[in-house]
């Protein structure tokens, strides 16, 4: 299958900087073995056979990066989904979307979402499960979420198959919004959801279906085969943990 990818590096508020890092003045020019993150990160996409790979950025070093790599700069939107939005206008689908600070992303990983969500779905959601994220990196600090079918951890890898997963997005930036009214949130993704939710009655899989049913949309977890797509670098520590792991596997 033929897809497109785009790789999310905008700058978020309160990003660590250049003294976190290492001197590098965003997160996707951080040096890991010799290479920025957006490197390796484009280089695990176009081995998965995407098309063309693009780079949601804001013009200056992370642009120049992007085009010394020969990748398509895209100006950001107001807030993640909103450069989504704007790529899966210009670019089409299917498409891939992951961020710049994915450290350890594989070809495979890409592979497995894609292959992994159905004809029939609208998009493809991956997440790790806590004991794969654990197992694979044990001590990694990740933000996970309770369902009946255990703690998920999500791995910034999605896969937009179709238009339809444009309502996806829409929501998405409509729940960006609201992250400060968390009633408005929970009127969207539904009072019966959130309480079967706390009652510990809901699995991942269907607080996905209810929140697609309810915009039109199929969405679908991939699971992650290997927990180490959830790990990211957020911080500091993160990056020392990413070092650490690469320096074991070489020996």
């Amino acid at each position: 299958m033929k897809f497109s990818a785009l790789i999310l590096a905008g700058s978020r508020a309160g990003e660590e900087g250049t003294d976190a890092f290492g001197g590098a003045s965003h997160k996707a020019l951080i040096q890991l073995e010799g290479q920025p993150l957006m490197a390796r990160v484009a280089a695990a996409l176009h081995e998965a056979g995407a098309d063309t790979v693009a780079v949601s950025c804001s013009e200056g070093a992370v642009a120049d990066c992007a085009r010394g790599l020969g990748l398509e700069v895209l100006p950001p939107a107001t807030g993640p989904s909103g450069s989504v939005l704007d790529a899966l206008d210009h670019l089409g689908t299917p498409l891939l979307v992951t961020t710049a600070d994915h450290a350890l992303l594989r070809a495979a990983w890409v592979r497995e979402i894609i292959d992994g969500t159905a004809e029939q779905a609208d998009l493809g959601v991956m997440l790790a499960n806590r004991e794969a994220v654990e197992q694979a990196m044990l001590g990694s600090k990740r933000t996970y979420l309770r369902f009946a079918d255990g703690s998920w951890s999500g791995c910034n890898l999605f896969f937009l198959r179709n238009g339809r997963a444009r309502e996806a997005i829409l929501l998405w930036q409509k729940i960006e919004a609201d992250r400060k009214r968390p009633l408005r949130i929970v009127r969207r993704l539904g009072v019966g959801t959130l309480f079967r939710y706390l009652l510990g009655k809901l699995t991942l899989q269907q607080a996905l279906s209810r929140l697609g049913k309810s915009i039109g949309v199929k969405p679908m977890l991939v699971s992650a085969s290997n927990g180490l797509a959830a790990v990211d670098i957020d911080k500091p520590e993160d990056l020392a943990d990413v070092k650490a792991l690469l320096d074991r596997q070489q020996q």
